[in-house]
């Protein structure tokens, strides 16, 4: 594949997350956490229904990347679970699914904390 048309595909997925995080942002009194959830839940709800894989498929790093991949991983781990274990699996089997991804977040947010000086906002 053309790596020029990889990158475009990419572009457009994500730059479609991010345009639709900027309308909320602009014509809602939605907080930025609210619309985080909203995007956390957007995921879960499109890998319940089978949506989000194609979405992945075609945009790659531009879908898994932002919050809305989390939430798909998420979802798709607690299916996995609950397939495999029952409800224990559903309850356990979406952070076994986000496991690395979050245990990286944890080590980068440490770093960042022992190299970096704190200072209070004026």
């Amino acid at each position: 594949m053309n790596i020029f048309l990889l990158y475009l595909q990419v572009f457009v997925v994500g730059g479609t997350f991010c345009l639709i995080g900027q309308i909320l942002i602009n014509t809602t009194k939605l907080t930025s956490a609210r619309i985080l959830v909203i995007f956390l839940l957007l995921g879960v709800v499109l890998e319940a229904a089978r949506l989000y894989q194609p979405i992945k498929e075609f945009g790659q790093a531009g879908a898994t990347v932002p919050i809305i991949g989390f939430g798909a991983n998420l979802a798709r781990g607690a299916i996995k679970g609950a397939l495999e274990r029952g409800f224990i699996g559903a309850m356990t089997g979406g952070v076994q699914s986000a496991a690395a991804g979050l245990a990286g977040v944890i080590a980068i947010g440490f770093a960042v904390a022992v190299f970096s000086k704190a200072r209070t906002k004026k």
